[in-house]
C-alpha cells in the first residue's frame, strides 16, 4: 500500500523564518543555555559575527564546518553560523572517542573546526580552528536552495565505518513544514526543550524550532538525565514541548505529575503499556516515525487510541509498503516501508554504492527516489499503519541506532578475538543490553574488562556490551550463518566466587581530592546490610548475579537510564539525596555504597522518601 500527504507551500529556508522572527519579536527569548540567555536580537548579531569568521577563513557555499562543542547556546550560535555561510554543519560529540572524531572529520572533509578551549579531535594540518566567539565583518547571508546540504550527521555502520548522512536545507524547511501542517506545533510561539545530542538528527527537530520564531532551552545532559532538576527547568523556563524516547518517560513517568508539557516521542518504537499509560493519563503526546536519512521524521500521530501506530505521513511525504519486488502490498501485509519526498537526504558522504543499494528509484514516478528503510510495518484493517520490526539486523536501542556488523568490527580488532558476534539481550525488569560473544585466536580466553576497554577507545558509549562472553564457537542456523536468535537466548554465566582477599579492599588514606576508602562500605552495627541493600538495586537493575565489591557499573553494561534506575531506588528506599554522578564518579560498587553510606549519616541532610509503589526499579 501507499500513501502520500498534500504538498505543503514552496519551500522556505529555515534561516529566512529565523531572519523574520528576530525582525518580528527581537527582544523575545531565543536560547537559554548554561552559559548565557539570548534574545532573538542578540542571537541574530551573534549569529552574523560568527558567520563573518568563517567567511574570513573562506567557509561558503558548499563547505562542511566540524562542530565540536557541547550542548550549550554556543552550540546553537554555530549551528545558525554555519548555515549562514551556506555551509554544513558536521557535529563532533565531544563524547565520542578521539579515533572515531577523526575519521569523522577526515571523511567529511571539513574545512574549519568550530570549538571552545582545548579540542580532542584529531584535525588534518591545512584544517583551522576557531571559537564560538569568533567575529568577523558583516555580510548578507549565503543565497541557497533546498538541494544545498544542511548537516552531515554520522550514524552507526554495517561494514564496521560509521557513515555520514548529506541531508539538505529543503529537507529541513520541509520537516518544519510538515510538523506545523499536521497541527504537531502550536500556532503560537512555543518553548522548546532541546534534549537531544547533536549528533543525532533528533536534534534537529528541536534547535531548528528558533527557525519558525520558538524559543529553545538547551538541556545539558547532567539536566537530562535527573528527572528532578529536568522537571524543575520545565517548570522555572515553562517549556512547552520536549522531546524524548519512551525509555526516557520511564525515569519520568512519576515525577511529570499533570504538567501541560507536549512530549515529542521518537527514536524507538512506544510500547503497549508507554501507549496505554500516556493515554489514560490525558498526557498531550505524539508518536513521531522517521530515519536519519529522510530528515527525522516522516509520519506522526497524537498517542491515543487502543493500538500504537505510526500515524499519518507528513505533508508531501510518500509513504509505501512494498514486496521484494518494490510492488504494493495489500493491507493486514507485511511489506518493507519506502519512504519518498522533499525530506530524503542526498546519500552517504563517500559511499555512492551504499548510496544507490538504499536510495532507489521510484517506481511510481519518473526521477523521483525512495529511500529504503529496512523497516517492516502492515495497515491494520483500522487503516493505521503498524510498525513491525526489522527486515535486517539494524537495532534501536534506548533511541541510538546500532549496526551490530561495527561492533562486531570493533571487537575483532583486538588482537586475542577471532570472531565475534552482537546481540540485544532483554533483562529480566524489561531493559535492553547489548551482549557481545566472541572466539579466541589462542588456548587463552582475553580479559573481558580489555576487551570492554578497547572497545570504548574506538567505538561511542551507546554501542559498547554491556557483556562480553568468551564460546568455544558461535552458535549456527542449519545453512551456516551465526544463530543470533540462539544468542539472546544465552544468559550470563556467573564468575567464580572471589577470594576473600579481593572481596575486602584495602584501607586506603581518607584524600580531599576523592571519597573515603572503600573499606567503609561495608556493614557495621550502625547500618546494618547497607552494603547489600545497594548490591541488591545493582543486581535487579542489571541483571546480574555476579557482582562484587570491586565492579565498575559501566563496565557491568549500567548506561546512563540503569544508573538513574539505582539511583531512583535508593533515593525512595532511604530517603536521601542522591544524584546521578555520585554513581558515574565512583571507582566500584564499595565507592559508590561508601557514597550512599555518607549521605545516610545521621549528620546527613535528610529528604523525605517520595511516595511512590516500592522500590521497583524502572
Amino acid at each position: 500500500m501507499t500513501s502520500t500527504a498534500p504538498a505543503p507551500a514552496a519551500h522556505i529556508d529555515p534561516l529566512a523564518g529565523f531572519r523574520a522572527a528576530a525582525e518580528a519579536a527581537p527582544d523575545r527569548i531565543a536560547v537559554r543555555g548554561s552559559d548565557r540567555t539570548l534574545t532573538f536580537a542578540e542571537l541574530a548579531r551573534r549569529t552574523e559575527a560568527l558567520a563573518g569568521a568563517l567567511r574570513a577563513h573562506g567557509v561558503g557555499r558548499g563547505d562542511r564546518v566540524g562542530v565540536h562543542l557541547p550542548r550549550t547556546s554556543d552550540l546553537l550560535v554555530a549551528l545558525l553560523a554555519v548555515w549562514r555561510t551556506g555551509a554544513a554543519y558536521v557535529p563532533l560529540d565531544p563524547a565520542y572517542p578521539a579515533e572515531r572524531l577523526a575519521f569523522m572529520a577526515e571523511d567529511a572533509g571539513i574545512a574549519l573546526l568550530l570549538t571552545s578551549g582545548r579540542h580532542t579531535v584529531p584535525l588534518p594540518a591545512h584544517v583551522p580552528v576557531l571559537t564560538p566567539n569568533a567575529t568577523g565583518p558583516a555580510a548578507p547571508d549565503a543565497r541557497v536552495t533546498a538541494a544545498d546540504a544542511a548537516y552531515v550527521i554520522y550514524t552507526s555502520g554495517s561494514t564496521g565505518t560509521p557513515k555520514g548522512v548529506e541531508a539538505t536545507r529543503g529537507g529541513v524547511a520541509a520537516l518544519l513544514a510538515g510538523l506545523s501542517g499536521l497541527g504537531m506545533y502550536r500556532a503560537e510561539p512555543s518553548v522548546v526543550g532541546w534534549s537531544a545530542s547533536v549528533s543525532f538528527d533528533a536534534s534537529v527537530q528541536q534547535w531548528a524550532r528558533v527557525c519558525r520564531g520558538d524559543g529553545v532551552v538547551v538541556i545539558d545532559e547532567a539536566t537530562r538525565t535527573d528527572p528532578a532538576r529536568l522537571i524543575a527547568l520545565l517548570d522555572e523556563h515553562g517549556v512547552t514541548d520536549l522531546d524524548l524516547t519512551p525509555s526516557h518517560w520511564e525515569l519520568l513517568r512519576e515525577v511529570f505529575g499533570d504538567r501541560r508539557v507536549r512530549l515529542f516521542m521518537g527514536g524507538e518504537p512506544v510500547p503497549v503499556r508507554v501507549w496505554d499509560e500516556l493515554g489514560s493519563r490525558g498526557i498531550d503526546a505524539l508518536n513521531l516515525y522517521g530515519p536519519t536519512e529522510c530528515t527525522v521524521d516522516s509520519t506522526a500521530t497524537p498517542i491515543t487510541g487502543p493500538t500504537p501506530h505510526l500515524g499519518a505521513p507528513l505533508p508531501n511525504v510518500g509513504v509505501h509498503l512494498l514486496d521484494e519486488g518494490l510492488r504494493p502490498v495489500a493491507a493486514g501485509v507485511t511489506g518493507e516501508l519506502y519512504v519518498a519526498g522533499p525530506g530524503l537526504a542526498h546519500g552517504y558522504v563517500r559511499r555512492p554504492g551504499l548510496t544507490a543499494e538504499r536510495f532507489v528509484a521510484s517506481p511510481f514516478a519518473p526521477g523521483a527516489r525512495l529511500y529504503r528503510t529496512g523497516d517492516l510495518a502492515q495497515y491494520g484493517t483500522d487503516g493505521t499503519l503498524r510498525f513491525g520490526g526489522r527486515a535486517d539486523r539494524q537495532l534501536k536501542l534506548r533511541g541510538f541506532r546500532v549496526e551490530p556488523g561495527e561492533i562486531e568490527a570493533a571487537l575483532t580488532a583486538h588482537p586475542e578475538i577471532a570472531t565475534a558476534a552482537v546481540a540485544v539481550r532483554q533483562t529480566e525488569h524489561g531493559d535492553q543490553q547489548l551482549a557481545a560473544y566472541v572466539t579466541t585466536t589462542g588456548a587463552g580466553a582475553p580479559d573481558a574488562a580489555a576487551v570492554l576497554a578497547h572497545a570504548r577507545t574506538v567505538l561511542p558509549a551507546h554501542m559498547v556490551p554491556a557483556v562480553v562472553h568468551v564460546l568455544d564457537a558461535l552458535p549456527l542456523t542449519p545453512n551456516g550463518k551465526v544463530d543470533h536468535q540462539a544468542l539472546a537466548a544465552l544468559r550470563p554465566v556467573a564468575r567464580p566466587a572471589a577470594p576473600a582477599a579481593a572481596q575486602q579492599p584495602a584501607p586506603q588514606a581518607h584524600s580531599a581530592a576523592g571519597p573515603p576508602a572503600a573499606e567503609s562500605a561495608q556493614p557495621t552495627a550502625a547500618e546494618p546490610g547497607l552494603a547489600e541493600q545497594v548490591a541488591e538495586v545493582w543486581r535487579t537493575v542489571l541483571d546480574r548475579d555476579d557482582i562484587r565489591p570491586e565492579d565498575d557499573f559501566l563496565s557491568l553494561g549500567g548506561h546512563s537510564l540503569a544508573a538513574l534506575r539505582v539511583t531512583h531506588v535508593l533515593r525512595r528506599r532511604l530517603g536521601i539525596e542522591l544524584q546521578l554522578r555520585h554513581l558515574l564518579d565512583s571507582r566500584d560498587l564499595a565507592d559508590f555504597t561508601e557514597t550512599v553510606r555518607q549521605a545516610t549519616s545521621a549528620d546527613a541532610p535528610r529528604r523525605p522518601a517520595l511516595v511512590g509503589s516500592g522500590a521497583g526499579a524502572r
